[in-house]
């Protein structure tokens, strides 16, 4: 009787046992050490293929790969600003801020000196050795663009010229391929008038290739010029 009893309190203390060991705190683990705190983690991830992509005749970079046949990831950007401006400079120079082509454009979006003048740099040895220098003068000429192209924009935005949807991102990514005179044209002639550059790259191909970005954060303005 006494052995009957004796088990109807073992086994109950047995799981309470149990159950004290699982939740008991670890206290030689410190969990600052794993903070989240501070960190960006709204982003997802998509496979790189810029090691391994073909060379490109409108850049002068040769790339290796320093992962071999390993997958590389990066963030992905999606369809927003810093998605369309890096979409971008892929195409223009792989992303490389320090390569000159073989025309002589210079850096990671590929700026000619011409340009470069109209938004206030007049040092390009300067502003190839500065990236930061590079991306404020990428948002200064798509201000600039988008300045001068803001009827354009609003008239032909949504409309659909020779299978390519009109957007804003796609005029602005144009512009900067073949400057806004020449995005003007093709609008206007309804694709008619559609040049293309040294290398092939033609301004229906970027209004293409572009379209559908967020280009809301860049703000018009026809005085735009880079502050250093």
């Amino acid at each position: 009787m006494i052995k009957r009893i004796g088990n109807y309190f073992i086994v109950p203390l047995a799981i309470m046992a149990a159950i004290f060991m699982a939740v008991k705190p670890n206290t030689s683990l410190n969990y600052d050490d794993y903070s989240t705190e501070g960190l960006e983690l709204d982003y997802t991830l998509t496979k790189d293929i810029a090691f391994n992509a073909p060379h490109d005749a409108n850049s002068s970079i040769q790339l290796s790969n320093p992962f071999h046949n390993q997958d590389f990831y990066v963030p992905y950007l999606g369809k927003s600003f810093n998605g369309f401006k890096e979409a971008l400079a892929f195409k223009e120079s792989r992303g490389n801020y320090f390569t000159v082509n073989t025309l002589g454009y210079l850096g990671k979006y590929q700026f000619g000196t011409e340009t470069l003048k109209l938004i206030g740099i007049y040092n390009p040895s300067e502003f190839l050795n500065d990236p930061e220098l590079q991306e404020k003068a990428f948002l200064a000429n798509a201000e600039r663009n988008k300045w001068i192209l803001r009827k354009d924009i609003e008239r032909f935005q949504g409309k659909n010229i020779g299978g390519v949807e009109i957007t804003e991102s796609g005029i602005l990514a144009a512009a900067h391929l073949a400057g806004p005179g020449s995005v003007k044209k093709y609008l206007r002639s309804y694709g008619s008038h559609n040049v293309s550059d040294a290398y092939g790259s033609s301004v229906r191909y970027y209004m293409k290739k572009f379209s559908g970005y967020d280009t809301s954060f860049v703000e018009a303005d026809r005085r735009a010029k880079v502050t250093l």
